[in-house]
């Protein structure tokens, strides 16, 4: 780290510090102004990773977040705003995108809220409702960031910054479902002002927050950091999870009818490992893992012979391997045959891509489901049955949110 990032890092724990006893966010940025003047994002970014790096926790730094973000701003605007030069489809104009759209919704809340009165109480309950409801699609736009971007710039040596991000979003998350739950019970204008204090005002502050922490520090650093290449992996699992307020632009359409036909999503093996699009696993790792799902796996091929089943602890029919080869007529008591047959058939001739069926055994409530696989052609491949005693399943209720730590548990 030069002379300078080493000043500029010491700066900024000291700040850190001294917010810690009580300092104030605004003489906290008279002097980062004063000493330092204008930063980088992605400086930003790596002095976060660097003080985790040196074992701050990144709850530490998340609780400071929004003043960081304060701290930061007058800094920024006299950057180079990278965000002006991306295209229609990028990814990063998705993101900016929906922040558009989720502002308007904030911009109609906190309107809302300041107009509120008892007079018309019944009306405006409904409409923040209504607004609550439909921010709660942010949800998606985070899971982007979280399960797609984050994974990609964490391969370019940044994960703190990542991790303090992740964080305010579940502080969102909380504040959203808490305000979702209050407004249900809001009777008074009274309470209605309680409920404003307590979750509204923070749940806007917080959601417009992270559009700064985002267009200011993330997608700049993104930009920086991630490649074309990595930019078009992000764009194609991004259809995958689906956007938030927006549909996206016509031209994703054909990019993504681009990246399909460009990528070849097939297994293949490959240093003795299975290799898949989504990762690789050794063979012993592959029977493991389908031997540890809570659910019976049998594979039939397109010549209706049995061609595997998985050998979990806890079985619910009799499997031998004595049935491998053997057509999966012969696998079934009489009088299921037909119904067999007529699936298979219908998996064939593609009139239908599953069958479910559910029935009680010993006092166990068994879930069956039948599945045609298909290549990317649509060609048919084989049938999967897949078997769970889901008693258990149907008895939870509540919540549970913490390790149990007694023996199975």
């Amino acid at each position: 780290m030069s002379e300078d990032r080493g000043h500029k890092k010491k700066l900024i724990r000291e700040l850190i510090d001294e917010l810690h006893g009580g300092l104030s966010a605004e003489e906290a940025r008279d002097r980062f102004e004063r000493e330092i003047g204008t930063i980088s994002s992605s400086e930003i970014a790596e002095i976060e990773q660097s003080l985790i790096d040196d074992g701050m926790a990144p709850e530490e730094i998340q609780k400071f977040c929004n003043v960081h973000a304060l701290l930061f701003e007058s800094a920024l605007k006299g950057t180079k705003d990278p965000l002006q030069e991306v295209s229609s489809a990028h990814p990063i104009h998705l993101f900016q995108l929906e922040n558009r759209e989720l502002e308007k919704l904030t911009g109609a809340l906190r309107e809302l809220l300041a107009e509120s009165t008892a007079e018309d109480l019944e009306s405006t309950k409904a409409r923040i409702t209504e607004i609550l409801d439909e921010m709660s699609a942010i949800e998606r736009h985070y899971a982007r960031k979280e399960q797609i971007l984050f994974p990609y710039l964490e391969k370019y040596g940044f994960m703190g910054p990542t991790k303090v991000m992740w964080g305010k979003d579940d502080e969102v998350r909380v504040l959203l479902k808490e305000a979702r739950a209050g407004i249900a019970d809001v009777d008074s204008i009274e309470q209605l002002k309680t409920l404003e204090a307590d979750a509204l005002t923070s749940l806007l502050d917080e959601a417009e927050g992270m559009v700064q922490k985002e267009e200011d520090i993330l997608f700049p650093t993104s930009l920086e950091k991630l490649q074309t290449e990595d930019w078009a992996d992000v764009l194609r699992q991004s259809d995958e999870v689906g956007y938030a307020f927006i549909d996206p632009p016509a031209e994703i359409s054909s990019l993504m009818e681009s990246l399909k036909h460009a990528v070849t999503e097939e297994a293949f093996l490959r240093d003795g490992a299975v290799s898949f699009p989504s990762g690789s696993l050794l063979p012993d790792e592959l029977m493991g893992i389908l031997n540890a799902l809570p659910v019976e796996l049998t594979f039939v091929g397109p010549d209706d012979k049995v061609r595997y089943f998985s050998e979990g602890r806890d079985r619910i029919f009799v499997r031998t391997r004595a049935i491998i080869g053997r057509e999966v007529k012969n696998c079934h008591p009489p009088g299921s045959v037909h119904l067999v047959e007529k699936i298979v058939d219908d998996f064939k001739s593609g009139q239908r891509d599953d069958a479910e069926f559910w029935l009680e055994i010993g006092g166990r409530f068994i879930h069956i489901e039948f599945v045609a696989l298909r290549d990317a052609h649509g060609e048919y491949m084989g049938t999967l049955e897949i078997a769970g005693d889901v008693t258990h399943l149907r008895n939870l209720q509540g919540e549970r949110r913490l390790l149990d730590d007694s023996p199975g548990g």
